[in-house]
């Protein structure tokens, strides 16, 4: 039986995996990949991306430290969480079962697509998921968000403040009703296309138009970079059965990632914790293997 399984390689499972090696516990990592949503980056002309500091950059150490200990990983799926009576059990999709003292689930978040034409061929190719992570880079760029939820907004209101013009094209009109909604609406770098959908995505190496249509008419809108902001699938579905979600879906943790299971921790975009960051989920992987460690150190002869 190991002390600790870490189910999910990105940011902070990586950095749980070695905060809990450092703490001299048996520990194995599952996970289809190492690395997670760091694996992608945002890849523009023109853009200024050397003043950025990237994820991969922050990650790197981690990775290689868990890629070189090939002992305490497991590249494969988790496809079942079982309640032992004392433990668990973690069942892969290779059907490989492991038995476990702590468990740390690390499983993300995945972003919602359009399913449009060209969507996938410029991913990450001036058509990109996460404008908090590179809203920095668009002074004086034009830019079009996507979504009408508070992560859309929040994203538009951010880039407002720095591109030189900005476009929300929000397919639903009642989320724009909130204050932040309301003050987008009388910015003077903003226009909110309100019941427009995006059909498709064009451009040549990069993206650099997106067509899109409601009851005004189809038109085509030019841009620098075009940021999906249509809120997150939380990758939870693995442990819905053990522990508390919120009303979204994500994981319920306190401030020591503990969740209302015993022996059950949680970190990173899976759970409630606010800021899709790489950062916030490399301090809450470390937090979360301390408190496995503390739970395991008291609670196991």
């Amino acid at each position: 039986m190991y002390d600790l399984i870490i189910i999910g390689g990105g940011p902070a499972g990586l950095t749980a995996a070695v905060y809990a090696l450092r703490k001299r516990l048996e520990t194995l990592l599952i996970s289809k990949d190492l690395g997670g949503k760091t694996n992608t980056t945002l890849d523009l002309p023109g853009v200024d991306t050397h003043y950025v500091i990237t994820g991969q950059e922050i990650v790197g150490k981690f990775r290689r430290e868990v890629e070189y200990l090939d002992f305490v990983r497991v590249l494969d799926g988790a496809d079942q969480i079982e309640a032992l009576e004392r433990g668990y059990a973690v069942t892969t999709t290779s059907g490989k079962r492991f038995s476990t003292k702590a468990l740390i689930v690390a499983t993300g978040a995945a972003a919602r697509r359009l399913n449009v034409p060209g969507e996938q061929e410029f991913a990450m190719r001036g058509l990109c998921y996460s404008a908090v992570s590179y809203a920095p880079l668009f002074v004086d760029k034009r830019v079009v968000i996507v979504g009408d939820r508070p992560l859309a907004l929040r994203a538009a209101a951010e880039l407002a403040r720095i591109a030189a013009a900005v476009t929300l094209v929000a397919p639903e009109a009642d989320w724009l009703d909130l204050p932040l909604g309301r003050k987008l609406q009388t910015a003077h770098n903003v226009t909110v296309l309100a019941g427009f959908q995006v059909r498709q995505v064009i451009g040549d190496r990069y993206a650099h138009r997106i067509v899109v249509s409601g009851d005004t008419g189809t038109r085509e809108i030019d841009m620098d970079v075009v940021f999906v902001e249509l809120e997150l699938l939380p990758q939870s579905a693995l442990v819905a059965h053990l522990v508390d979600l919120d009303t979204r879906g994500y994981i319920v943790i306190d401030a020591s990632n503990r969740t209302n299971r015993a022996g059950v921790f949680a970190a990173g975009d899976v759970t409630n914790v606010h800021a899709e960051q790489v950062l916030v989920a490399v301090g809450e992987g470390a937090k979360a293997a301390l408190s496995a460690y503390d739970y395991v150190l008291n609670e196991w002869d």
